[in-house]
């Protein structure tokens, strides 16, 4: 939904995603940087962050889905694509016709690729994703390089790189990135005295790098922190050079004055200690703000200044206690972002759900329309 017909958007600064990415190039040093802009570019727009992320140095993209790496290929996008899961059968036509860098960890999958290749006529890039810890998807160590060795009997494949995926890097106080690199590194060395090394090794995303734990990958595979969020609360004060790529915005669409006792919202389970000027906000859950963020001091800026969301967020529009303050409606609203001196960020929004800024940007829906600016810093 692109249109603008409605008092309620996501601003998102390219010039931002452009300067985010700049820093991370040079942080990386010889390493690509690999735009990860799956779920719709984290919600802030996939098409238009990976034209800006490749145009300021990002060397290739990353995906979750097939349908998301065919979108970029018809926006004539043509840089190396990797799709960082294992996709059903009936995607990898399209796949191998997209040319996308397929990833393999199963040893069924890898035959079905590769009868689709050999079909088509065509050689298929893939990389092999290893767990080395993180028990989501990938082939086991212990059976890593029978599969390297299964791509390599295959003439329809080629094995173009070998990766992992750190569970904990955002979390330096409980980490367990040293071990998963270990087994990593242990693998790796093997393919060498084997002479079965492919081109890419890579392991780091985006809070792997801010530590500078990228000494043996030669691709970044970056991802929150193009769009100016740190991975982590731990992860804030080494993200502090990246600048947040979207704010959400609305403006006020209703104004009443309401007595002390009146109740607010379904169940009318906030009850209003004194007489407050209510503003009404056509964003709800619907659009992505979650249903209790009242419940856990969600606020809103009105006028430079906080003010709490009263009442549960309804489906499409929440309420705001702006106290004695004179509202109008029209007057600007800040979900997150910044106005005057305040600003709300998504990971503050995170830590009162106890939840991640990846959740809070990848939520913002579909019908919240996404405008397109490029501020200078």
């Amino acid at each position: 939904m692109n249109s603008i017909n409605r008092w309620a958007w996501a601003e998102v600064d390219l010039g931002a995603i452009k300067a985010n990415v700049d820093v991370l190039v040079k942080k990386a040093g010889r390493a690509q940087i690999w735009a990860t802009v799956k779920a719709n570019g984290y919600g802030h727009g996939a098409v238009e962050v990976a034209r800006t992320a490749l145009s300021a140095g990002a060397g290739g993209l990353c995906v979750a889905l097939a349908d998301e790496a065919h979108q970029l290929r018809q926006a004539k996008i043509l840089a190396p694509i990797l799709i960082v899961s294992e996709q059903p059968e009936i995607a990898f036509e399209q796949m191998l016709r997209d040319e996308v860098v397929a990833t393999v960890y199963n040893e069924t999958t890898i035959n079905k690729y590769s009868a689709v290749a050999e079909r088509l006529g065509v050689v298929g890039k893939v990389h092999l994703k290893v767990d080395t810890g993180m028990h989501r998807v990938g082939v086991p160590v212990a059976d890593a390089m029978a599969r390297v060795e299964q791509i390599n009997a295959i003439d329809s494949l080629q094995l173009d790189g070998i990766y992992t995926h750190f569970a904990t890097a955002d979390l330096p106080s409980h980490d367990a990135t040293a071990m998963q690199q270990r087994r990593f590194d242990e693998l790796v060395a093997e393919l060498d005295r084997k002479k079965l090394r492919p081109k890419h090794v890579h392991t780091s995303n985006s809070a792997a790098l801010l530590r500078n734990l990228t000494a043996t990958t030669d691709i970044v595979r970056v991802g929150i922190a193009i769009y100016g969020i740190a991975p982590s609360n731990e992860t804030e004060d080494v993200a502090g050079r990246l600048r947040p790529a979207m704010s959400l915005q609305a403006r006020v669409s209703h104004v009443q004055h309401l007595a002390a006792g009146e109740g607010v919202s379904y169940g009318l389970r906030k009850k209003l200690e004194r007489s407050a000027n209510i503003a009404t906000l056509p964003l709800g859950y619907a659009d992505g703000v979650p249903r209790r963020l009242w419940s856990v001091g969600g606020e809103v800026l009105i006028g430079g200044k906080r003010c709490p969301i009263i009442g549960v967020v309804t489906m499409d529009q929440l309420m705001v206690d702006c106290g004695d303050a004179e509202i109008k409606i029209g007057d600007h609203a800040v979900l997150i972002g910044s106005q005057g001196t305040e600003t709300i960020s998504a990971n503050e929004i995170a830590n009162r759900l106890e939840t991640i800024g990846y959740e809070i940007v990848c939520g913002i829906g579909a019908r919240v329309p996404r405008v397109y600016v490029e501020n200078k810093a």
